[in-house]
Order: structure tokens, then C-alpha cells, then sequence
């Protein structure tokens, strides 16, 4: 099994289970063990379950603005934990490759692993609700049509990412491709760097 056949296996199934509840306050019951890559993929693509429901949720426009302040900060919160989880997930492989010595020509390509895999846990996601999209009974033939258009090419998306990943990681263990790997500095979320915050 390569590792994005296990990473889309994962979060198909974490998907899955949000959506037994399908409610953004439901505790996360992750099936892996705490340590493991498992663990942190299932974690990935919950958080970004819930943050996907939240998004939606804020774009109700009879919201009340109280609520929609409290889901924005929610939402800021959600979107550090995901950059966080990243991070954490890219320390997995950087520790998997420690001892590759790349090549004398090894290049270096345009994101980690774990900002692909990010893209990869979305991309389930807009399966998963493209293809309720096809199936709703309350839809046109019109919409069903289309959006049945949008799911094929959202697949095909899948497939082409999945091997770009995997070629990624064969590259990487192969020493033609070496990992660099830059801390994300959001500056707005550090009461440090945004005058906001600093200047109270």
C-alpha cells in the first residue's frame, strides 16, 4: 500500500465518522494510536471536517453577529491547529529520511510533503460533499448533471495528486529530491507581531 492509499484511506474514514453525527461539537474519536502517522492523519482530516461545517455555518447571512464572531475565532483557532498538525506531520517524514544523503543534483520542490498531503485531506472532502450534490432529491437534472461533472474531474484531481505525493516520497527516499522545511510565521495569530494585539 503506498502511503497516500493509507492517507485517503483514513480520511475517507474520518469523514465518515463526522458525518454519523454530522455536528461540529462532536467529540473526535480517533481509532490510532497517539504517536502514529495514522493518528495524526485521522486528526488532520477531522480538523478540516469541522472547518469545512464552521464555513458553512458562517455563511448563513441571518446569522446572528455575535455568533459569527465567536465561529470566526473558532475558525482562526481550527486554522492553527491544521498548521500546527502540518508541521508536525513534516517532522514525521524529515525523522523517516534522516539519514538520505541526497544527491549531488538534488532539487528541491515547491512544498513539503505534509502541504500536499494537506491539499490531498480537502480534495476528500470536496468528494465527499460533491457527491451528496449528485445524489439530492430536491436538486434539477441540471445541477445533478453538473455537479456530477465537478465530481469526476475532483476525482480525477485525486488520483493525479496521490501519485504526485508518492512520487514525491520515492524522490525524497531516493535522494534526487531533499526536504527544506519553512515554519509558518502567521504573524496575525502572534500577540507579538500584530500591532493589534501589541499595541494595547
Amino acid at each position: 500500500m503506498t502511503f497516500t492509499e493509507k492517507a485517503n484511506t483514513i480520511f475517507l474514514q474520518a469523514i465518515r465518522d463526522y458525518h454519523l453525527k454530522d455536528d461540529v461539537d462532536t467529540a473526535i474519536n480517533n481509532p490510532y494510536e497517539r504517536d502514529s502517522i495514522e493518528y495524526n492523519l485521522y486528526l488532520k482530516c477531522w480538523i478540516d471536517t469541522v472547518q469545512w461545517h464552521l464555513e458553512d455555518i458562517i455563511r448563513d447571512p441571518h446569522i446572528d453577529p455575535v455568533d459569527a464572531l465567536a465561529l470566526k475565532r473558532r475558525i482562526d483557532r481550527s486554522n492553527q491547529d491544521r498548521t500546527d498538525l502540518v508541521e508536525e506531520i513534516d517532522s514525521y517524514f524529515r525523522k523517516i529520511y534522516a539519514d538520505v544523503k541526497p544527491q549531488e543534483d538534488a532539487r528541491l520542490n515547491t512544498e513539503s510533503p505534509a502541504w500536499a498531503i494537506d491539499r490531498l485531506s480537502i480534495l476528500a472532502l470536496k468528494i465527499w460533499h460533491m457527491k451528496e450534490q449528485t445524489e439530492r432529491q430536491d436538486a434539477d437534472a441540471d445541477h445533478l448533471q453538473k455537479c456530477q461533472a465537478k465530481l469526476e474531474v475532483l476525482q480525477e484531481q485525486q488520483v493525479d495528486l496521490s501519485t504526485a505525493i508518492d512520487q514525491l516520497l520515492e524522490d525524497i527516499e531516493a535522494g534526487r529530491i531533499y526536504m527544506k522545511v519553512y515554519r509558518q510565521m502567521k504573524m496575525y495569530n502572534d500577540p507579538t507581531t500584530n500591532p493589534v494585539l501589541y499595541k494595547k
